[in-house]
């Protein structure tokens, strides 16, 4: 969930108007039909339409599959004859896919899906390549163009793609790289041609390709000029070449431009510049000696952006970006250490305003988002050194008495990048590290620097015993409320919330919550909802803000406690359990109002802060409701923005007598309005919130709901500026 422009971010939805233009948001238009269980009276869909979120949570088009209570009784005429076709299993039957038809087959395989993540990532896979070259010592400049036409063209001056025939395929190599799968000069050992690369599978550019209605390739190497045009996966043209002019002789490089497949994606094809601006951002941090420039084109010449990214302070100056809105303990310090051919590349900071850790980790620049063994290695680095320093320095005195690694990176703000030439990904999008060896070399080199910097910084490590400390003390203030927590059996009636109404479902894949606003909006919400699958949860107010306090504050209020129990969440810290919900579908439901926005902000930070992998799981929904009623004779419409209110008003004759009422609070709507616009799967409009990108995720909770008001006074003038007047419900 994250921002920028300067910092792109997110969560549309979480924050108010004023604040928009802060969130990045790549939405669609359209709806997608979910089929919903026969518990309903009759078959029900859910409408969910997409939006992202900048700084890291993401809204985007989310299909909720739910599970049938029930299978038909008799076989249907298709079922029958699929089931007597699927005894004539021969050979006949086996398919073989050539060239590049499994990555159309099952593009999702290659890309992560075929919405706006997957198309992104096209961006992202000939991105890396450019910064291979970088870091391979061969290019220092990447542009990258988005086009108005919705073609993306890259370009970096590295060596080239070689042109030269090639022995094996009987094509050239630029041909073979583009038109075959893993074919690729990135497989490590004395032959390859990087010593450390992202890519390893030698598929990133050939699904490019594949997955492109048309792509042209321009290489510049040894005084030549080399093209060819694609299509779906095969050459339309043949190689061309010619002489470069005497004045351009020593270009060298590689230019992709390429226009994504409206076969393939399942969204309308549309880059968004806050999403890749944030990729691009990210990998100059990452290399200090890389410029990456991003330009989006536009007919429309006030909407074209621009901007150029070159960080000479790599990570220490990314860190220090990370914590722009906290309070720092001390100055920002960093290494970069080679061991056994792995480079680690480390930086961090502690803050004395911060509640919880961020910890990034990289391999040869891509971003690993479910950790691995060099953030392993980090924490147990951590963790190890300063439970040493501290018994060292008498700071604890118990033997007995050790700080935990939740303790001592309360916090801290650290990235850790490491370069391995023959990583481990799990999967083509490289989501985890699994080499074993890095480990134990982050582990190591962490330590000796850490070590040696606070044994000279005696001041800085009591800043950061102290801050430890103060976290132990809280955990064990909180932990009477922990256990507490823990006793109570959620599957027990009696220690559910007393204002919990909840569903007779009791599988969680089939059941779902609505947390509401009040007992208004409460009493709507429980006389409309359909008891046998739908729960419902009303608020008193306005929950605590857990990004200002710690723990044993969070553990103590009231509302919190209802949440967590009513929920079934377990205690903070402890592995994600999602079998332990008792409801696979949370909706956020508020009103459409500042408060209201305001309260789905804070239950967007509790969520985030106490349990991110609701947000991996896709758990967390905000619900929708309309914001007007268009009343004509015997007719209503009800309309959820106001381009939907002109549509309709555009289809009234000139002299038509309507009334409009605008929504303020769910409070004010009847059960049955309610269930037929905001609860009933078949014709509600659900937003799912996931995070796309954590850094800027965490910078987005740390601005809107920190103790910072500068930051946040700041980041509310700069989006002011953005908004359109004309657009304000005041």
């Amino acid at each position: 969930m994250v921002l920028l422009k300067p910092r792109p971010f997110a969560l549309r939805f979480l924050i108010s108007a004023s604040l928009r233009s802060r969130c990045r948001f790549l939405s669609s238009s359209s709806s997608c039909n979910i089929s919903r269980s026969p518990l309903l009276s009759k078959n029900r869909a859910s409408l969910c339409s997409g939006g992202v979120v900048s700084r890291g949570i993401l809204v985007r088009n989310a299909a909720v599959s739910t599970r049938a209570f029930m299978s038909t009784p008799t076989a249907t005429e298709a079922e029958k004859h699929e089931s007597s076709g699927s005894k004539a299993y021969g050979s006949e039957q086996i398919q073989v896919l050539e060239g590049l038809d499994p990555v159309r087959k099952r593009p999702g395989m290659y890309i992560g899906s075929t919405g706006l993540r997957g198309l992104h990532h096209l961006v992202y896979e000939i991105l890396d390549n450019g910064v291979d070259e970088a870091q391979a010592g061969f290019a220092s400049k990447i542009d990258v163009v988005l086009l108005a036409d919705n073609s993306v063209s890259i370009t970096d001056n590295g060596r080239g793609i070689p042109t030269d025939f090639h022995p094996a395929t009987k094509k050239s190599a630029l041909e073979t790289v583009l038109t075959v799968l893993h074919a690729g000069g990135k497989f490590g050992g004395a032959s390859s041609g990087y010593s450390v690369s992202g890519g390893l599978h030698g598929v990133g550019l050939s699904v490019v390709n594949a997955l492109s209605e048309a792509l042209e390739v321009t290489v510049w190497r040894d005084g030549m000029e080399y093209k060819q045009t694609y299509s779906r996966g095969k050459p339309v043209t043949n190689l061309s070449c010619h002489e470069l002019p005497a004045e351009m002789g020593s270009r060298q490089g590689t230019c992709i431009r390429f226009w994504p497949d409206k076969e393939v994606f399942t969204t309308s094809i549309e880059f968004d510049y806050k999403t890749i601006a944030s990729r691009v951002r990210e990998l100059a941090f990452l290399n200090p000696e890389l410029t990456i420039a991003l330009r989006k084109e536009d007919i429309d010449p006030e909407k074209a952006e621009h901007n150029e990214y070159c960080y000479a302070g790599g990570l220490i100056e990314y860190v220090r970006w990370l914590n722009t809105d906290k309070s720092p303990l001390h100055e920002t310090v960093g290494f970069r250490k080679q061991i056994n051919g792995i480079t680690v590349d480390v930086a961090l900071e502690w803050c004395s305003d911060g509640y919880s850790d961020t910890l990034l980790g990289y391999a040869n620049s891509i971003r690993t988002v479910d950790g691995g063994t060099h953030i392993e290695g980090v924490k147990a680095a951590i963790t190890k050194t300063l439970n040493n320093l501290a018994k060292t320095s008498k700071v604890i005195k118990e033997k007995d008495i050790s700080l935990s690694g939740e303790h001592v990176r309360e916090g801290l703000t650290c990235v850790v990048s490491v370069k391995v030439p023959n990583p481990e990904f799990e999967g083509q999008t490289k989501t985890r590290l699994g080499n074993p060896e890095v480990r134990k070399v982050v582990d190591q080199s962490v330590q000796e620097y850490l070590s040696e910097y606070l044994e000279l910084h005696p001041d800085v490590l009591d800043s950061i015993l102290s801050k430890s400390l103060n976290a132990l003390k809280a955990a064990l203030a909180a932990k009477r409320a922990r256990e507490l927590v823990r006793s109570k059996s959620v599957l027990r009636s009696s220690s559910l919330p007393g204002k919990l109404a909840d569903c007779s479902a009791t599988d969680p894949a089939e059941a779902e919550i609505f947390i509401v606003e009040g007992d208004s909006a409460g009493g709507s919400a429980k006389q409309g909802r359909d008891r046998r699958f739908q729960a419902i949860l009303p608020l008193r107010g306005k929950i605590l803000n857990i990004e200002r306090r710690d723990e044993a504050a969070m553990y103590k209020n009231q509302e919190i406690q209802n949440l967590i129990l009513g929920l079934g969440l377990g205690v903070k810290g402890e592995d994600f359990k999602k079998e332990a919900l008792r409801y696979h579908k949370i909706i956020i439901l508020t009103d459409a109002d500042v408060d209201g926005a305001h309260i789905r902000t804070l239950l967007l930070t509790f969520f985030y802060r106490y349990q991110k992998a609701l947000f991996d799981e896709g758990c967390i929904y905000v619900g929708v409701p309309p914001l007007y009623k268009v009343e004509r004779g015997k007719q209503a419409h009800y309309c959820y923005d106001k381009e939907e209110l002109e549509r309709i008003q555009s289809t009234f004759p000139s002299n038509a007598s309507y009334n409009i009422q605008r929504f303020k609070g769910l409070g004010e709507m009847m059960p049955l309005q309610l269930w037929e616009t905001t609860m009933d799967p078949e014709r509600r409009v659900l937003k799912r919130m996931v995070v796309e990108d954590a850094a800027e995720a965490n910078m987005v909770f740390s601005s809107l709901m920190g103790a910072s008001v500068d930051v946040r006074k700041q980041l509310i003038q700069e989006s002011a500026r953005k908004i359109k007047v004309d657009e304000l419900d005041i």
